[in-house]
C-alpha cells in the first residue's frame, strides 16, 4: 500500500495528537521521533506516517533544516501530501517558527499557496474572524498568555503569522466555511490570485474541519492542528478497516512531567488529593549539583510497586518564573529535560512499563534518553492523548505523550489505574 500523506509535527506529543487524529479517520499510521535517516523503515501497510521533531522552539534555521529533511524523507516514502502540525494553541514568536517552516516547506513543494487552521473543537480550540479562542476565552486571555516559552499574548492569528513571513496572509472566514467544499475552494482560488499565500480559515466545529480537509485535499502542504488533520484524513478514500492495537499492558507505571500548563497542574492536584505516592523535583537544587535523581531513585523504590507513581518538575507561573530567574529560560529547561530524561531511563530499567509522559518537551527527552525512534499508535485515554507501543532494550513499553493542555483532570489516575483494576 502507498503512503497516502506525510505530517511533519514540531513537537512529540504534537506528533502523538496528530497521529491519533489520523488513525481516527480511519488511516494506518505510524508516528516517528525525531529526523528520520536512510535506515528509518515504516511499519508495512501504513496510510500516514508521522514524524515528530523538536523543531517549535528551535532556532528558525534549524527548524527549517529539520522539517525539509523530514519532508524529503515522507516524499521518498511515497507521500503526495505533506500536513505541517503545531500546536492548537498556535505557540510561535514574530520570528517563527510557523511562518518560516511553512514557506520553505511550500517552496521545496514549488507551491504558491496553503491552508492554516489550528482549530482543535474537543480540546477547546476554535476560530473566529481569524481569532484563536480557548474554549469560551481569547488566547490572549487564557493561561497560554504565561507559557513559559512562548507565551501567547495576541489571539488574531492574522497579526501574529505577518510578522513571520514575507508573504500575504488572508482570511476564509465562518459563514465562507458553512457554504461548503465548493465555497472554501473558490476562496482559496480567489485568495491565490490576488498574491495571499497563507490563508486563516475559521473552525468552530468537526464538522467545519472536514469542510475545510475536503477543500485542502489537493494541496501539496497544509498546515494546522490535529482537528484540521482528522478532516483531511476523512477526506481520503478508505481503503480497510482500522486495526485494533493491544491495550496497554499490566505492569510497574509511572508519571513524568515536566510541562507547567494549567491543566498539568490540575491533573498532578488530582493525583495527589488521589492519595497516589507524588514527587516533586527541585531544579534549582539539580543545577548546583545536588544528586536529585539518585534521591528521585531511592524514593522511588521505596514505594508500593502496585501503585503508580508520579514524579514532576511542573510549578505554578510564579514558582516557574522565579526559577528562570536564576537559571535562565533556557537553562532551566534544559534542567528539567535532563532530569526527567534520565529518570525515564532508570525508571523503565526498574521495571516500569506503563509510562505517561507531560509535556511536549519532556517527551522529546524521555523518547531520546530511551532510544525510541517510531511507535504504534493504538487507542485514545482522551482526545488527542493515545497510548502508543514501542519496544526498548528491556521490554515492550507503553508509553503516553501528552501535550500539558490535554487530558481530563483525572488522566492520569485513570490511565494508570493499578494493575489490579485491569484484571
Amino acid at each position: 500500500m502507498t503512503l497516502r500523506i506525510g505530517c511533519i509535527a514540531d513537537d512529540f506529543t504534537g506528533g502523538t495528537d496528530v497521529a491519533a487524529a489520523f488513525r481516527r479517520a480511519g488511516l494506518r499510521t505510524a508516528l516517528v521521533f525525531g529526523t528520520p535517516d536512510t535506515a528509518t523503515e515504516l511499519p508495512p501497510d501504513c496510510d500516514a506516517a508521522v514524524v515528530a521533531l523538536k523543531s517549535r522552539s528551535a532556532p528558525a534555521g534549524e527548524a527549517v533544516a529539520d522539517s525539509l529533511a523530514a519532508q524529503r524523507w515522507l516524499w521518498a516514502k511515497g507521500a503526495a501530501q505533506i500536513y505541517f502540525k503545531y500546536c492548537s494553541t498556535f505557540d510561535s514568536t514574530p520570528q517563527g517558527n510557523i511562518g518560516p517552516v511553512t514557506d520553505a516547506l511550500l517552496d521545496a513543494a514549488r507551491s504558491s499557496v496553503t491552508l492554516h487552521c489550528p482549530a482543535s473543537p474537543p480540546n477547546g480550540r476554535t476560530i473566529y474572524q481569524g481569532h484563536l479562542f480557548v474554549h469560551d476565552q481569547l488566547l490572549s486571555d487564557s493561561p497560554l498568555r504565561h507559557h513559559p516559552l512562548n507565551p501567547m499574548r495576541d489571539s488574531a492569528l492574522t497579526r501574529l503569522l505577518p510578522p513571520q513571513t514575507r508573504h500575504r496572509v488572508g482570511l476564509i472566514d465562518w459563514a465562507t466555511v458553512r457554504r461548503g467544499v465548493q465555497a472554501v475552494r473558490e476562496a482559496v482560488t480567489a485568495h491565490q490570485q490576488t498574491g495571499v499565500r497563507h490563508i486563516v480559515a475559521d473552525a468552530l466545529t468537526d464538522d467545519d474541519l472536514a469542510v475545510l480537509g475536503a477543500a485542502a485535499l489537493e494541496l501539496p502542504v497544509v498546515a494546522g492542528a490535529a482537528g484540521l488533520a482528522e478532516g483531511l484524513g476523512h477526506a481520503y478514500p478508505a481503503t480497510a478497516p482500522a486495526t485494533t492495537e493491544p491495550t496497554p499492558s499490566h505492569g510497574r507505571a509511572a508519571v513524568l512531567a515536566g510541562s507547567c500548563s494549567a491543566r498539568t497542574l490540575e491533573q498532578i492536584a488530582q493525583f495527589y488529593a488521589a492519595g497516589l505516592p507524588s514527587l516533586h523535583l527541585d531544579v534549582l537544587a539539580a543545577a548546583t549539583g545536588r544528586d536529585v535523581t539518585g534521591e528521585a531513585l531511592a524514593w522511588y523504590d521505596a514505594q508500593e510497586p502496585a501503585l503508580p507513581v508520579l514524579i514532576y518538575a511542573s510549578a505554578s507561573p510564579e514558582e516557574l518564573a522565579a526559577v528562570q530567574a536564576q537559571l535562565g529560560v533556557a537553562e532551566a529547561a534544559a534542567q528539567v529535560e535532563e532530569l526527567l530524561g534520565t529518570l525515564a531511563t532508570h525508571l523503565v530499567e526498574r521495571g516500569v512499563r506503563r509510562l505517561l509522559v507531560a509535556g511536549g518537551e519532556t517527551s522529546g527527552a524521555v523518547t531520546t534518553a530511551l532510544g525510541i525512534r517510531a511507535v504504534l499508535v493504538g487507542e485514545e485515554a482522551d482526545p488527542g492523548v493515545p497510548w502508543t507501543y514501542a519496544a526498548t532494550g528491556d521490554s515492550d513499553l507503553a508509553l503516553m505523550l501528552k501535550s500539558g493542555n490535554f487530558g481530563a483532570p483525572d488522566l492520569f489516575t485513570r490511565a494508570l489505574a493499578p494493575a489490579e483494576a485491569g484484571k
